[in-house]
């Protein structure tokens, strides 16, 4: 909880949360100006803060910043889209390899617990409730990360952790949810992480990144 008290490393760290939470759920929309002057009371951020932010996000490839023209919302395109897919995916699929052979039971019962979470939001989906998207996508998160959580590289989990938010981007623009499929899908990939099979787990991984982009490309939800 914030105090008032608050240092401006943290006030300023909070407004980078803030800032970054709503470029990928979409309340800030691709393309977008971000104005200093017109942020920094929404973001309770000075500019000098804010300008810091900014290029914190450009790094990560939230925003783009342009010289002169100061900074914008990333904006999305379909190639984009299966760019950040392949590199999800490649990542994806080589931390399950490891963390399939190193994961211990408490890691194999983190992995349960996280994909109970999900099933029971993608039930809720399922029954026409649509009012927790935010919720649904963070467990969805959670459980994939939870598959590779025993990869033991640090580096390889930030990086996965980076472009699994450009790719969760697209799923909040393009409001996807493929229903039954993505359940099945999420149940067959925890039963081969309790099965330590990892070659039947990448076929499921592929199928299912492939399903999604396929299902947004087809259906226009991203401009070309």
């Amino acid at each position: 909880m914030a105090t008032p008290a608050q240092t401006p490393d943290t006030a300023g760290e909070t407004a980078y949360r803030r800032i970054r939470h709503d470029i990928i759920f979409g309340l800030l929309a691709p393309g977008s100006r971000l104005r200093l002057e017109r942020l920094k009371g929404p973001y309770m951020a000075s500019i000098s803060t804010l300008r810091e932010i900014l290029f914190r996000l450009s790094s990560e490839g939230l925003v783009t910043a342009e010289g002169q023209r100061g900074f914008e919302v990333a904006p999305v395109s379909q190639q984009n889209f299966r760019e950040v897919a392949a590199m999800r995916e490649l990542l994806e699929c080589h931390a399950m390899r490891e963390s399939f052979r190193q994961g211990d039971v408490d890691w194999e019962g983190e992995v349960v617990a996280a994909h109970h979470k999900l099933a029971r939001m993608e039930d809720r989906m399922l029954a026409g409730d649509r009012a927790e998207a935010e919720t649904w996508k963070r467990y969805d998160w959670e459980f994939h990360h939870a598959l590779i959580s025993a990869c033991g590289s640090s580096a390889l989990l930030a990086a996965h952790a980076r472009i699994f938010d450009q790719y969760l981007r697209y799923q909040i623009i393009a409001v996807i949810f493929r229903g039954k499929d993505a359940a099945d899908e999420h149940r067959s990939l925890l039963q081969h992480a309790l099965d330590r099979d990892h070659d039947a787990a990448v076929i499921v991984l592929k199928r299912h990144i492939g399903a999604c982009v396929k299902h947004t490309l087809e259906n226009g939800l991203i401009a070309a």
